[in-house]
């Protein structure tokens, strides 16, 4: 199909799509990579009046660590922090979690911010977004706000953005303990049936569980072991709102809660 008719604007600062954006509101729409939006947009599931694209503005182009965290700029591309020097060392979880993103063709124009941005509940970058315990970085013409990712994401491709704001990065706790990351989907590269993401914390586990219910979810576990370990995650695997669909059974997808969210568990408390 063909998208329907729009204006685009090549914002050459950041002030620029800003203020196109505080004018055209819940009618315009941020494109950096466009590899989600531009398929919605061919499919008119999304039909803007204006396509602001980000892509040319340097300064949202920035991998920077400060402090204790790694801020992702919205222009950065997946394989630009795929790439990135220190990602093993400073971000192992999304260094585990990348190359399950997309394929090697969408992750060099995709980029981080916007699969944060989309909000697919199948995605590993919002999974680990949640998982490390980010924070999104919101901006308007009249305004800036940091926003945890749980409070974030709303619902399946939803999140609590407004109309005038645009992510202008997200950022990433640097966490030095174990973590761990799997993932089952048909074929490698597509979107999750089900994503497990695990970090060690001070009293136990963090286990996000991705690609069953509307948004990642996100439960925080003593130190287990044995039936105890298995009784925990059948009670987290039977919470989630795991539906059938052309994909998998909901039977499916909580039995692979369960079996990866203990092996994960296992590997990270070790």
């Amino acid at each position: 199909m063909k998208p329907a008719a729009f204006d685009y604007v090549r914002a050459e600062h950041l002030d620029e799509a800003l203020d196109v954006l505080g004018r055209e509101g819940s009618d315009a729409r941020i494109i950096a990579g466009g590899q989600s939006l531009m398929a919605m947009i061919n499919m008119r599931l999304a039909k803007p009046s204006t396509l602001i694209d980000i892509m040319h503005l340097p300064e949202l182009a920035r991998i920077e660590r400060k402090g204790g965290t790694i801020r992702v700029g919205a222009g950065v591309r997946q394989a630009s922090l795929l790439e990135w020097p220190d990602l093993s060392r400073s971000l192992q979880l999304a260094a585990l979690a990348l190359p399950w993103t997309g394929h090697v063709q969408t992750r060099s124009r995709g980029t981080v911010c916007g699969s944060i941005a989309h909000a697919d509940p199948s995605a590993e970058l919002p999974l680990v977004l949640q998982a490390l315990g980010g924070e999104v970085h919101l901006r308007s013409a009249k305004r800036r706000r940091r926003m945890a990712a749980k409070d974030f994401f709303a619902g399946m491709m939803a999140t609590t953005r407004g109309d005038d704001e645009l992510i202008e990065a997200v950022s990433f706790p640097v966490v030095q303990k174990r973590c761990g990351f799997r993932e089952v989907a048909r074929r490698h590269g597509d979107f999750a049936i089900v994503a497990c993401a695990a970090v060690k914390t001070a009293d136990g586990v963090r286990l996000a569980v991705g690609g069953v219910a509307d948004m990642p979810a996100v439960r925080d576990f003593p130190d287990l072991d044995g039936s105890a370990l298995d009784d925990a995650m059948n009670g987290f695997a039977y919470d989630l709102d795991a539906r059938d669909d052309v994909h998998a059974t909901a039977r499916y997808r909580r039995d692979l809660v369960r079996m990866i969210g203990r092996d994960l568990v296992r590997e990270v408390l070790q």
